[in-house]
């Protein structure tokens, strides 16, 4: 198991996924990160898929400034004072959803629906419903299909992590080189290749680990505990 080392004082500011990169196998959020994000002495962005509320919900639990990349780049918030920029076409994406109950597929999350229900810029969907009947209903509205390992999200194509980082950087008077960033999968590659380096763990898919300048031997939040070794120079 890796070891947490403590983050030197010049660390830079870190962009970080949450969901198969500050978690295990099982989405359970890795205790041994806590410490890691709490004391990081830079800023730090957690930059994800999930709905708005979620990550602003573990900045509280983390005690840490809520600064976030959310839906895949479609929600940014630049700390508890703002702004909220909020970009994407919420009404080709429940268009799609509208297309896919008509279709006979479900959503895939039950009847409260809570992957979607505070979801503003983008849709969900579980991947146990094809793929190209996603893929085909998305097309159908100018909108893409990105596959995270956990579900399929239906987005613009103007919407981004890195996209969102850049907003997110010019909001903090930063450059996105600035930063460094570690992530796992298909929707991480934008912010790696605008975030002056990044760090792809193990269990990451094809596209996030060409994208990356580093891959950890380590999966999942050993792999991050990893990748912030190798950021700061205190391990390989």
């Amino acid at each position: 198991m890796t070891e947490v080392s403590t983050p030197p004082e010049d660390a830079p500011p870190l962009a970080v996924d949450i969901d198969g990169t500050l978690t295990d196998d099982r989405r359970a959020l890795d205790p041994r990160v806590i410490p890691v994000l709490r004391e990081w002495p830079a800023p730090v962005v957690l930059a994800t898929g999930k709905a708005f509320p979620y990550p602003v919900g573990l900045c509280e639990f983390l005690a840490i400034e809520p600064t976030v990349i959310a839906e895949n780049g479609g929600v940014v918030l630049a700390g508890r004072s703002g702004p909220i920029h909020v970009e994407g076409d919420p009404d080709a994406a429940r268009a799609v959803a509208d297309d896919l109950e008509a279709a006979g597929y479900d959503l895939g999350w039950g009847a409260a629906d809570l992957v979607n229900r505070w979801r503003e810029t983008e849709l969900a969907v579980s991947r146990d419903v094809p793929k190209d009947a996603v893929e085909t209903a998305a097309a159908d509205h100018g909108l893409l299909v990105l596959d995270t390992g956990f579900a399929y999200h239906v987005t613009s194509p103007d919407v981004s992590k890195g996209r969102g980082l850049e907003r997110l950087a010019d909001s903090m008077g930063r450059s996105p080189t600035d930063f460094v960033a570690v992530g796992d999968s298909e929707n991480d590659a934008p912010l790696f290749a605008v975030a002056g380096r990044s760090v792809a763990v193990a269990n990451a898919d094809d596209r996030a680990t060409a994208a990356a300048d580093h891959v950890t031997a380590a999966s999942h939040a050993d792999g991050f505990l990893r990748a912030v070794a190798w950021l700061t120079g205190s391990g390989p």
